[in-house]
């Protein structure tokens, strides 16, 4: 082909390039998964993340054969063992496609939101963002006092004579708390080990510091290595992938009546009545959620949320 040919026809592929859709052009593509609330809540008033919530959006985004995957993430935690599915899923997919993964903090990547966060190759929060909290919690209420003033009597009746160990109803016992606490240093152990092996060298600081279960701003967590850098998800790809890339979100597949799965897309509260079981008293399914909100709530307002 002459140089006066090849002239001609980039000009006209200048002049078309507009009127083509852009998932047409060969454009770079890096889509978003936004992972949003708290983690192993799945019920209408609890718009949180499992792992059954966004397998399909994960899997839709890997497919895309993309420059790279982008998670948004604002969470201040929760189940350990989803937590821990999430982060396992994302690598695998990531290993599997050879995809570099990046995460974006938002709000919090806390506890179980910044082990999801280490399922990125890189870590990407707002200098104002909260991270942290590598530690396991567990939080109950001791009732017998009031039960008494109550003149109320507690009958239960079991099978194993552990079956009722931290019943808030009954006295606490020190060894049934040490089992508890047993339970726990192997859940963090686990916690932090994938810290360690997701960070590597990039850690800097006294363990005791680090997986004390403290959190900090993005600015303090860059010093001890936790995250890669300040920024926010349209800038740093666009940085990094140039200004036309694509950055599709990937929303999960639509539910009953059109609602969304819990815990992909923007946060909120959905209409209370859905997703309430057949059979069960609408009063007291809608009570429950009531205190499901309350208790997520509570989980953010730790962050100061």
């Amino acid at each position: 082909m002459s140089d006066q040919l090849r002239t001609i026809f980039a000009r006209g592929r200048d002049l078309v390039r507009p009127a083509i859709p852009k998932r047409w052009r060969g454009l770079p593509t890096v889509p978003v998964v936004r992972l949003t609330g708290v983690i192993g809540f799945s019920t209408p008033l609890k718009p949180g993340l499992t792992l059954s919530g966004i397998a399909r959006a994960l899997d839709r985004a890997f497919a895309m054969k993309p420059k790279a995957v982008a998670l948004a993430i604002n969470s201040p935690g929760g189940s350990a063992v989803q937590s821990h599915l999430i982060y396992r899923r994302i690598r695998l997919l990531a290993e599997e496609k050879s995809v570099p993964v990046i995460a974006f903090v938002e709000d919090v990547a806390a506890s179980g939101g910044y082990m999801i966060a280490c399922a990125a190759d890189e870590i990407v929060c707002d200098p104002s963002s909260i991270v942290g909290s590598i530690g396991v919690v567990g939080a109950s209420f001791g009732a017998t006092e009031a039960i008494k003033k109550l003149g109320i009597e507690r009958r239960i009746y079991t099978a194993g004579e552990k079956k009722v160990m931290l019943d808030p109803f009954l006295p606490e016992r020190p060894e049934d708390v040490e089992h508890l606490k047993t339970i726990q240093r192997e859940i963090h152990d686990t916690f932090i080990g994938l810290v360690k092996q997701s960070r590597g060298a990039r850690l800097i600081g006294p363990e005791n510091t680090l997986f004390s279960g403290e959190y900090w701003s993005a600015r303090t967590a860059l010093g001890h290595g936790l995250i890669d850098r300040l920024g926010d998800l349209r800038t740093v790809l666009r940085e990094r992938f140039g200004e036309d890339v694509r950055m599709p979100l990937v929303s999960s597949e639509r539910g009953l009546f059109g609602r969304r799965t819990p815990g992909i897309g923007a946060g909120g509260l959905p209409w209370p009545g859905a997703g309430l079981g057949l059979g069960s008293g609408l009063g007291a399914g809608f009570a429950e959620e009531i205190v499901s909100a309350i208790e997520a709530r509570a989980i953010w307002a730790r962050f100061g949320l």
